[in-house]
């Protein structure tokens, strides 16, 4: 059964746990948080995910949810990407968790597949109406060059980018 770490921003990692616990009636075995604070130090949260995945890690590995790409939280679990028998996925949702618990028993490439799935099918609108489709946008915005490409709307950051959170910043 795999281990599942969930990192995130403080306090979204332990909400999520206490909405597992409700969910089941009690904590199941083999599932650690680490709730990010602001004034954290990334190198010592990296080295505690290290060894909070060798507490979890089960005979099928573990599995690490992060909240959002690019942020402090993920880009600590992006360092347990490179331990063996270990994934780790952004964009962590309630029905990507439920999922994950669900299925943690699978070999591990799969219990990916089915937590992903949980992310996407547990997101819908709900409304007396649904909306109509939103119209094709405009390729870029002004901002961009006049020769930039619909995929140039989304800019991809460089793999020697610095993603650390900033102690001055003032958020989003």
């Amino acid at each position: 059964m795999a281990g599942i770490l969930i990192i995130a921003h403080a306090p979204f990692a332990t909400a999520l746990r206490d909405c597992i616990s409700h969910i089941y009636g009690g904590l199941p075995a083999r599932i650690g948080v680490i709730d990010v604070s602001p004034d954290c130090d990334p190198a010592q949260m990296v080295s505690f995910a290290n060894s909070e995945i060798e507490r979890l890690k089960e005979e099928n590995g573990a599995l690490v949810l992060t909240d959002m790409f690019g942020a402090t939280p993920a880009n600590i679990a992006g360092r347990l990407a490179s331990v063996p028998n270990v994934r780790v996925l952004c964009g962590v949702n309630l029905p990507m968790l439920v999922r994950a618990v669900c299925y943690r028993a699978t070999p591990l490439d799969t219990l990916v597949d089915k937590a992903l799935a949980g992310a996407t099918k547990g997101v819908h609108a709900i409304g007396p109406a649904t909306p109509q489709p939103a119209a094709a946008c405009e390729p870029c915005s002004p901002a961009l060059p006049a020769d930039a490409a619909a995929g140039d709307c989304l800019p991809a950051l460089p793999p020697e980018a610095d993603l650390t959170q900033k102690t001055d910043s003032t958020g989003l």
